[in-house]
């Protein structure tokens, strides 16, 4: 008899699977991952399951989406479906999520045939195996051992999946093009279901893109009196990939102005195939001290 699953991990499928109102028209439960904000890797592995849900037999290709206003953790938010387009090998669908009588986020998403083509992509960088790293925690640890009065922007709360970078983590900042590679897995197995294995993907990418745009601020920046949030996120589909082996995400910032950050990132499997690239913005805006 197989053994039960981690509790965080059937948390998070639970999250994923929604609730049809109509044909059209989901709703799906909100966690609160720590900041009583939901997390923007939620509401986008969300659109996407409701996207899913109103086509058949075409994998998604890319989405592109904006995080509009922060969710409420203590409600559900509802997803209404828009079915664009069903072309001869394209279907195209927008998502809009809605609390509390609002739009907090809305999505395009475009779906494709399986198609043979040119197969070809940037390697991987060289990097160690996850089994010779530790887990961001640790990372995190050893850190603020070495730096006891730097703060770094990553949380040590238990989550779904584990991560390990693969340089310390006193190396990211103040690099001339700040980037971080990281290591990451579902903590434990997973139904080998392409569209579970696609939704789980959006939901993943939101980690860590806008904490790289944040190394391009100078050293020393008072993140107390800092207003963080992502603005938009883009995503495109490759190839597939098993979540609960092992990927590598491969970010870095090109740009930050405008009180924004911008930050790109590839996704590799283990052997080293690229299975998906992101790009987000993000606000990163200097507050008054004692503004709200």
């Amino acid at each position: 008899m197989d053994a039960p699953l981690d509790p965080l991990l059937v948390d998070v499928l639970q999250v994923l699977r929604l609730e049809r109102l109509e044909p059209d028209l989901f709703r799906g439960e909100s966690r609160d991952p720590g900041h009583h904000r939901v997390f923007g890797g939620q509401v986008l592995g969300q659109a996407l399951v409701a996207a899913y849900a109103t086509l058949e037999g075409r994998p998604v290709h890319s989405l592109h989406a904006y995080f509009l206003r922060a969710g409420d953790p203590d409600h559900p938010i509802i997803y209404q479906v828009d079915r664009s387009r069903d072309g001869g090998s394209f279907s195209s669908r927008r998502v809009v999520a809605l609390q509390h009588g609002k739009q907090i986020f809305h999505m395009s998403a475009s779906f494709q045939l399986k198609e043979q083509g040119t197969d070809s992509h940037a390697p991987m960088p060289l990097v160690a195996a996850p089994e010779a790293l530790g887990d961001t925690n640790e990372a995190i640890e050893q850190f603020e051992r070495r730096n006891p009065s730097r703060t770094i922007p990553w949380s040590r709360l238990r989550r779904a999946f584990e991560f390990r970078p693969t340089i310390p983590l006193d190396s990211l900042a103040g690099n001339e093009e700040p980037c971080l590679m990281i290591w990451f897995r579902a903590v434990d197995r997973l139904p080998p279901d392409p569209v579970l294995q696609h939704c789980l993907l959006a939901y993943v990418s939101d980690y860590y893109l806008l904490s790289v745009a944040t190394l391009r601020l100078p050293p020393g920046t008072n993140r107390d009196h800092l207003q963080i949030a992502s603005v938009d996120h883009a995503m495109w589909f490759h190839r597939p990939a098993a979540l609960d082996d092992w990927l590598l995400y491969v970010l870095h910032s090109p740009n930050a102005s405008g009180s924004r950050g911008l930050s790109q990132g590839g996704i590799y499997s283990r052997d080293g195939h690229l299975v998906a690239s992101t790009a987000q913005e993000g606000l990163m805006r200097h507050r008054p001290e004692g503004a709200g």
